[in-house]
């Protein structure tokens, strides 16, 4: 008979106990793992599965929105190219019709000048009365465009409006840096000045 070995103080029949089947197993845990292992792997199958279905869905999303940016972006570089061609049309028709609203504005002047010229009156008064009406309506016309005449008459001369082309001695300090007289008239064009006022003034 074999001896009886002990544990933690109990007397243990190896040969029985593997007789009757109750052998421990002190690696159940152990044993347990590969099942565990098998469902691990199962479930990583799983969620590579789930990758593989979900990147071809992101591709196609990435490749829509760039296709989408594309054709946004050739939208956009043809409205600009409509637009700078628009622009540069509307700029050459400016300058070349830009005068056409002070030119219908003159024009009643001009048809003035004709109707003065083909009177036959040789009267020096209706002569000069005509044409100081069409003198006046001329400056009407072009106060209406906004051009006015730069003053001269008693003013301090202002090297922003006037042009100084003579000095004229000999008049007194009161006429120091006064205009004196005024050669050739200056206008502004809505406050611009577009010609200087060419005057004489006193020194």
């Amino acid at each position: 008979m074999k001896e009886k070995e002990i544990i933690d103080g109990q007397p243990l029949d190896t040969e029985e106990n593997e007789i009757n089947g109750n052998t421990d197993c002190q690696c159940d845990k152990d044993c347990e793992k590969p099942a565990d292992t098998d469902t691990q792997t199962a479930e990583n199958d799983d969620d590579a599965d789930n990758v593989a279905e979900s990147a071809p869905t992101e591709i196609e999303k990435a490749q829509k929105e760039i296709e989408e940016l594309k054709d946004k972006y050739l939208r956009t570089v043809a409205e600009f190219d409509n637009f700078k061609k628009r622009t540069l049309k509307e700029k050459a028709d400016l300058i070349l019709n830009g005068g056409e609203k002070t030119i219908v504005a003159i024009l009643p002047v001009l048809d003035d000048f004709e109707r003065a010229l083909a009177d036959k009156t040789e009267d020096p008064v209706a002569i000069k009365e005509g044409m100081e009406l069409i003198f006046k309506k001329f400056n009407k016309t072009l106060e209406g465009m906004g051009v006015k005449k730069i003053e001269t008459e008693k003013c301090d001369f202002n090297v922003d409006y006037h042009e100084a082309i003579a000095m004229v001695p000999g008049l007194g300090d009161d006429m120091k840096g006064k205009v004196i007289d005024c050669v050739q008239t200056g206008y502004t064009l809505n406050d611009k000045v577009i010609r200087h006022a060419k005057v004489a003034v006193g020194q």
